[in-house]
């Protein structure tokens, strides 16, 4: 069923439909390290480290051995697979998510369970060895590799419902797709993102934004329970009443710093009785006035309803017009209350709409749309591998992000809009853009000290970002990137925050950005669990000074 607004009824098969946000908005950094990840302590209040932490602080005892590693010898011990340099497989095995990022481990230890992940982890300290976790390999700087042992955790992908079905234990290597078709066939959701190939780990430990967030908080909000490797080796279950710290640290402090997390327990709800998509598009002539009104609007919302507003350049030399200028979202109710809702916006913009359309969905095919996997079936909506069904291609794309914490005044928006038409003018051969996903809701009813994701005041999460044919050209990639410091310019009067899932290797004050106040906690469990800063890496948490 197709919704009339405006007085215009839409003659379209909602399931042709394709109302994908842009290249990366639904991409989350996905390390599996368990980095000083947000925190779900059952008190808003800062405990120590060794309050309700039964964490073992006793450095390990295993000494560096001296010599090259023993890749053979590593291999023997595990349940799983080691793949080396020399395999025929390492070429496709090694790639990240993203072509921009160079991926070269000295090898990749698939892990068949928690136990592989203890010996990976016991190899790496006692030869030396540096090493990073991948769930999904989705880290927008790459940080799911090393130069050392990549330890992969794909492999631990099991989707159980409890038979309460109010929680579901997922291993962390499952990919929200496969994790929503499971749930789904049991009537069951978990709020998460829309990139169907993003692993659950990277996700879940930095938060975790998607189209049922505003109704049902955060993915990492939903952890109930979670097992970790630390770097002691030791597999510890972490919830409010055990290892309470590390547990706090575990939702939303973004992955890498900690441990590397082999499965979760979840809270899951029943899937809305009707969930709606909709689209509404305007020509660029309206962009200002479009995003001036949605912000205020995003936020009035009801809980039930998620958006995002998008204002696209598909360059210069795609042909036709280069801006593409809409609001899409997603709606968990009746396509009468979900076209009642989208009115207010529709007055405030006063410009007539170029397209609208509202329709009704089921659970599974909206989250397929939402992937880009419309007409596809779960299968497909993989990436493509030797010998796999999957058909979707990596990705080449660089991006920054930016929270805003009230509408932007009539300057901030004047600056939005021509930062898109400047991509245009500087780069017509790349498409990208700014994109911001509405926050509120449920999201928004936690203290910022409840879990270490701090950004709990949020209206918005602008992302903007420039993507690639594929792996683009060093002089491409730096103007890209020149764009991208133009625009955060352009943020840095409204906001001096960021999200730890879009991890952003450019960013200088990135701690602060990403975690504001609950910084300091997260060092304390930093030093408490990893006083060796075994998992570290570029932007991993610091010890404290």
């Amino acid at each position: 069923m197709v919704a009339e607004m405006g007085g215009v009824a839409e003659e379209m098969n909602r399931r042709t439909f394709l109302r994908r946000a842009s290249t990366t908005s639904a991409a989350v950094g996905a390390t599996a390290l368990l980095g000083a990840t947000a925190a779900c302590s059952s008190s808003p209040h800062h405990s120590s480290a060794g309050g309700t932490t039964t964490t073992t602080t006793t450095k390990p005892t295993t000494t560096t051995t001296s010599g090259p590693p023993n890749w053979a010898a590593l291999a023997a011990t595990l349940t799983g697979s080691l793949i080396l340099p020399s395999n025929a497989a390492y070429a496709n095995d090694a790639l990240l998510y993203n072509e921009v990022n160079n991926s070269a481990p000295a090898a990749i230890a698939y892990c068949a369970t928690p136990t592989d992940v203890q010996r990976c982890i016991g190899f790496a300290r006692q030869h030396g060895v540096a090493l990073a976790a991948r769930s999904g390999g989705h880290s927008y700087a790459g940080y799911s590799t090393t130069p050392g042992l990549m330890i992969d955790v794909s492999t631990l992908d099991n989707v159980a419902v409890a038979p309460s079905s109010t929680q579901a234990t997922v291993g962390a290597g499952a990919k929200l797709i496969n994790i929503y078709n499971t749930l789904g066939s049991s009537g069951l959701l978990l709020p998460g993102g829309s990139c169907p190939t993003v692993g659950i780990a990277g996700l879940a430990l930095g938060g975790g934004q998607g189209v049922f967030g505003r109704n049902f908080g955060l993915t990492c909000d939903n952890i109930a329970s979670l097992k970790v490797v630390t770097a002691d080796g030791t597999l510890r279950t972490c919830s409010p009443s055990s290892n309470g710290d590390l547990f706090w640290a575990c939702r939303g402090g973004g992955g890498g710093n900690f441990g590397i997390v082999t499965s979760f327990t979840f809270s899951v709800y029943p899937i809305p009785s009707a969930i709606n998509l909709f689209t509404l598009e305007w020509p660029w002539g309206a962009a200002a006035d479009v995003l001036q009104a949605w912000m205020p609007w995003s936020i009035a919302s009801p809980p039930t309803l998620w958006s995002n507003c998008q204002l696209l350049s598909s360059g210069s030399e795609s042909g036709g017009s280069p801006y593409s200028l809409k609001v899409t979202g997603v709606f968990a109710g009746s396509t009468a209350a979900c076209s009642s809702a989208l009115a207010p916006l529709i007055a405030a913009v006063g410009t007539s709409t170029s397209y609208q359309f509202v329709g009704p969905e089921s659970y599974l095919n909206a989250m397929l749309i939402e992937a880009g996997c419309q007409g596809k079936s779960v299968d497909q909506c993989q990436l493509e591998s030797p010998g796999g069904a999957g058909t979707l291609s990596r990705s080449a794309f660089v991006a920054k992000s930016s929270y805003i914490q009230k509408a932007l005044p009539a300057a901030g928006v004047t600056a939005m809009v021509h930062a898109v038409q400047s991509l245009n003018t500087q780069l017509p051969q790349v498409g990208g853009g700014i994109v911001f996903d509405s926050y509120g809701g449920k999201i928004n009813q936690l203290a910022a000290s409840e879990t270490a994701f701090v950004h709990r005041d949020a209206l918005a999460c602008a992302q903007y970002s420039v993507s690639f044919g594929g792996p683009p050209t060093p002089s491409l990639q730096s103007a890209a990137e020149s764009w991208l410091a133009q625009t955060q310019s352009a943020f840095a009067p409204y906001s001096q925050t960021a999200y730890q899932n879009y991890i952003d290797p450019t960013l200088t004050d990135w701690a602060d950005a990403y975690y504001g106040a609950n910084l300091p906690r997260l060092k304390s469990v930093k030093a408490s669990v990893d006083p060796d800063d075994l998992f570290h890496f570029a932007q991993s948490i610091p010890l404290p000074s």
